[in-house]
């Protein structure tokens, strides 16, 4: 099964409304907008460090400032998945594979935002969004070369160049930080979360968070596992597993399944929070119900509209978060750092809008936003385990739906 690239969450703003401020930190009249210039890494040859086609890596930094100056969020951008060389080749074509066409400006809201009052935990820090540019989550390294196409799958090494170009701004010397991410973002953390441990000082507090990260190994409507099926050929053609976490890996029958977060976080170290919808709809569009498993489409109008959704698929949706659960039993019981918000919404990524991270109407487990979970969490101030009631019983939700259910 080829699942495409999913929920690209493009921006449709104006320049000129902006041309009067400075390019690289440019506010719009209301004051929750933020628009980051682009950073390109110009030395991340040097480390091996390309985009599937070439183009040099590049992320975008707002700096922190007063009481948040030594203190960073270090952001993975997401977009999906290429695992056979056709489709990267076709990503290697458009924003996802190259930073010569991405946007050179990009949007800085809810846990990117500068606004204390729309993020009054991190908006002093130091906050950094990882342009993703390799299909992989940030974790391949190796190159496809027939004498005609030319791919670079050095998300590894990306990650890596970034890192060290941003060591002598101040990650050096950072006290706090948080390394986050959402979608293919969120996988990424699970990933990278340990490793950079050892590229921040000693005395450094990090934490770890992924938002609608979390992909499950389950079979999909079909009895098939799509998902493992398709990490298993991605894995193999972008040279991962070295980079898989070793523990993971010398405890499982399949290695390449520790690209899965399920398996992987246990042998996570460092304080983890897991934000997830237990209706994740990219989960629930291509890893329960993908195209392949519904031929006829009679799934179509229950993934467009929850509401649409007869009896026995409402069933089938609650396995899924009965599966979502029991895979975040052992974290839910044991970890006593981790922190949780699985929410009853159909939703993929809350942490980078405003109306989903903080704001009047933003979605609540007991009463608590999403932005206060991950606050109280990583301050220490409340152990932070939140789990919402089965839908459809929370009417705080924003149902995300994309517009079409073969996104």
């Amino acid at each position: 099964m080829n699942v495409k690239t999913v929920l690209n969450f493009d921006m449709m703003l104006s320049l000129l409304l902006f041309l009067a401020f400075a390019p690289s930190c440019i506010h719009s009249e209301s004051e929750e907008q933020l628009l980051v210039g682009m950073t390109l890494v110009r030395n991340a040859t040097a480390y091996g460090a390309r985009c599937l086609d070439g183009s040099l890596p590049a992320y975008h930094l707002h700096r922190g400032f007063g009481a948040g100056a030594n203190n960073w969020i270090l952001q993975f951008e997401g977009g999906g998945w290429c695992n056979d060389v056709s489709s990267c080749l076709e990503r290697a074509k458009t924003r996802r594979g190259s930073t010569r066409l991405m946007s050179k400006l990009e949007l800085f809201s809810g846990i990117l935002s500068n606004n204390a009052s729309l993020n009054p935990d991190f908006y002093n820090w130091n906050r950094v969004k990882l342009r993703y540019c390799d299909g992989a989550s940030f974790s391949g390294d190796s190159k496809f070369d027939n004498g005609t196409s030319l791919l670079y799958f050095r998300g590894q090494k990306i990650w890596e160049a970034i890192i060290h170009d941003l060591l002598p701004k101040g990650l050096a010397s950072a006290s706090k930080a948080l390394l986050s991410g959402c979608s293919a973002g969120g996988l990424a953390t699970f990933l990278h979360c340990d490793s950079l441990t050892n590229m921040l000082p000693s005395n450094a507090s990090l934490k770890c968070l992924s938002d609608a990260g979390f992909f499950l190994d389950v079979r999909d409507m079909s009895s098939n596992y799509s998902m493992r099926s398709f990490y298993h050929d991605l894995v193999a053609l972008q040279g991962i597993k070295k980079n898989l976490n070793q523990n993971c890996m010398r405890s499982i029958h399949q290695p390449e399944l520790c690209f899965f977060p399920q398996y992987a976080l246990q042998y996570i170290t460092t304080p983890y929070f897991i934000l997830n919808s237990a209706y994740d709809v990219f989960q629930f569009h291509h890893s329960l119900v993908p195209p392949s498993a519904d031929l006829h489409g009679h799934w179509n109008s229950c993934k467009l509209n929850p509401a649409a959704c007869d009896a026995n698929q409402i069933d089938v949706l609650q396995g899924m978060r009965h599966d979502m659960l029991a895979a975040l039993k052992s974290f839910y019981k044991n970890s006593t750092s981790g922190g949780l918000f699985i929410n009853s919404c159909f939703a993929h990524c809350q942490s980078e809008s405003r109306d989903t991270w903080f704001a009047a109407d933003s979605p609540r487990i007991h009463n608590k936003t999403i932005a206060e979970a991950v606050g109280d969490w990583y301050f220490d101030r409340a152990v932070t385990k939140e789990i919402d009631c089965a839908y459809p019983c929370d009417s705080t939700c924003h149902n995300l739906i994309p517009s079409s259910p073969q996104v």
